[in-house]
Parts: C-alpha cells; structure tokens; sequence
C-alpha cells in the first residue's frame, strides 16, 4: 500500500517544527550546560527544560552547582532545586556553605536549608561566627537610651553596655534573637545594681557589673554565645529614694488631711445633732411650764391651794429672780400667772 504524497508533507513539516525547538531549547540553554560541563558540575539539558516547566530558575541552580562543585561540595540538582521551590535562597545557602568550609565551621547542607528557610540570614551567621559582632544595650534604636537602675542608697544610676556575640550555629534553628539578648542584659544589669548598698561603689567598679552578669548565663536558648559584657558608660541620674519620701510625705499628708476633715464633718453634724435635741427639750420644758398657770388657778379654785400659799410661792420666785439678776444670769424669769 502506498503512502500518500500529502502524508509525507505532513510528516515533513511536523520533523521540522520538532528540529526548531530542539535548536531553540538547546541554544537556550547550550551556554549554561556547556558551562557546567566545564566545571565538572554537569547538568542535563532535559534537566532545564523540565526545571523551566516547574517555573524554577534554571541559571540560578546551574550557577549554584557549579559554585558549589568548585568548591569540593557535590550537592545534587534534585536537592537545589527542591530548596529553591522551597521558597529558599539557593545562593545564598551556597555562600553560607563555602563561608562555613574556608573557615572550619561543620555546617551540612540540611542544617543550612533548616537555618534558610526559619528566615535566618546564614550568611550573616556564618560570618558572625568567624567575626564576632557588638550589640549596644539598650539598642540604639530603642525607645531609650540607657538602661536605668536604683541603688538601695536610692540614687539612680544610667549606663550604656556593648554585648560581644558570636553565632552559635547548633541552636540558630529555634534560638532566640537578639532582642532577648539585649532584654537579659538589660535585666541583669538592673538585678546588680539594684542589690549594690552604694551607687558610690558601682562607679568605682563597674566591670562588677559585667563579672556579675557574665555569670548568669544569659546565653542559655539563644542563638549566640555571648563572648564579653563591657560597661561603656556609667552616669549619675536623679535622687530617687528622696523623691519617693516627698511623694509618700504628700501622700501621707492629704490622707491626714482627709480624716481630719472627716472628723470635723462627724463633730459638726454631732453638734447640730445636739442642738436639735437641746431646742427638743426646750420646747418641752416650753409646754410644761405653760401648764403651770392652769394648774394654780385649778388648784385655787378646787381649795388645794390659799391665797397665802399663792403669795409665798410669789416671794419666792421674786426672791429668785433677784439672786438670779445679782449673778449675773440673763435667763428669764419663772412664769407668774
């Protein structure tokens, strides 16, 4: 059976289009793969297409192996490129690794992916490791800027610390930044001078300060080893303990006060209390002695009483009245009838 003519055209035309991508895809990617072959970190050009179609960069993981090669690590492609879909920073990792090599820090690729991918800058770690960095405490872009503590001779004192660190690399997956490196120090200065009798003494010795927190362990669960603690600045700040005298003087005076007035307010009302009763009684006495009058003349006319009896009751309260006046008294007279 014969093949059609047309069949072949198609054929022919479907060879060529398959013969212009092959020669696209290969002179895409014939200098990145020539150039791996040249630093025996061979990548193959099967492999690129399929990283293009995974939407990973190809020139960053060739240029990754062939960095890492170099340097005697063979880390596989599978493994470059599964960090890099990772969300990891493959060159960045590779740094880090050949940093870690030159400088005789044992640091696996596992562990420097762990370390990449918590959001860790390796780099940076690496390099502390080999060169120790300073810390200011309190940080210099902190919402203050020394660290205030009161001795018990109740004068406050400010100072300025530098923090030497070095990264340790074993606890930088879960260790703590350097913010709690700062808040410790910060803390254990506080502590010392806060049990020191004397701020005298703390000027005279403040590298006691730095001996006495280096012994605390302020390192424990962080990311870093602290190497020193160095006191940069140490200055006389305000009289606290007589500031707190004078405000618990001022308080103790207005809560005196308070209950003076209190008093005063509870005598007051007292005192109306018994003027009220006294004007009670007067009344009373008031209505008795209007009765009086009704009662002598009820007594004259039932014959209880004579007129005799009248007249010396008289004499009497005239006799009264006068002694009364003689004394000096300005109450009034007993009622007459």
């Amino acid at each position: 059976m014969q093949i059609p003519q047309a069949v072949w055209y198609g054929l022919g035309i479907v060879g060529v289009v398959f013969i212009i991508i092959f020669i696209a895809i290969f002179f895409q990617f014939a200098s990145l793969w020539f150039q791996a072959l040249l630093s025996n970190a061979s990548v193959g050009i099967l492999d690129m297409v399929a990283m293009r179609f995974r939407k990973v960069d190809v020139r960053t993981i060739v240029y990754s192996r062939i960095r890492a090669v170099k340097a005697g690590m063979d880390i596989p492609t599978a493994a470059l490129e599964t960090h890099y879909l990772a969300g990891g920073r493959v060159p960045h990792v590779i740094n880090a690794l050949v940093s870690a090599q030159k400088a005789k820090i044992p640091l696996t690729w596992d562990v420097a992916t762990a370390i990449d991918l918590a959001g860790r800058d390796i780099v940076d770690a690496v390099q502390t490791s080999v060169n120790p960095k300073v810390i200011d405490c309190p940080a210099q872009n902190g919402p203050r800027a020394t660290i205030d503590a009161v001795a018990k001779d109740g004068i406050q004192l400010k100072c300025k610390a530098r923090v030497t660190v070095r990264t340790n690399i074993s606890r930088l997956v879960g260790g703590a930044t350097e913010e709690t490196i700062i808040a410790r120090v910060g803390q254990g200065i506080v502590s010392t001078i806060g049990s020191a009798a004397d701020h005298k003494a703390v000027l005279e010795n403040p590298d006691q300060i730095s001996k006495t927190v280096m012994r605390s362990g302020l390192d424990a669960g962080t990311a870093f080893e602290i190497l020193s603690i160095d006191i940069a600045d140490v200055d006389v700040g305000d009289n606290i303990g007589a500031k707190l005298q004078g405000d618990q003087a001022q308080a103790d005076k207005a809560r005196f006060q308070a209950e003076a007035e209190k008093r005063r307010a509870l005598a007051m009302a007292l005192e109306q209390e018994n003027k009220a009763k006294i004007q009670e009684n007067q009344a009373i006495v008031t209505l008795a002695q209007a009765e009086v009058p009704k009662a002598l003349a009820e007594a004259l006319r039932m014959g209880k009483m004579g007129v005799m009896d009248y007249y010396r009751m008289q004499n009497v309260q005239a006799d009264t009245a006068m002694r009364m006046g003689i004394a000096g008294d300005t109450g009034a007279p007993p009622h007459q009838a």
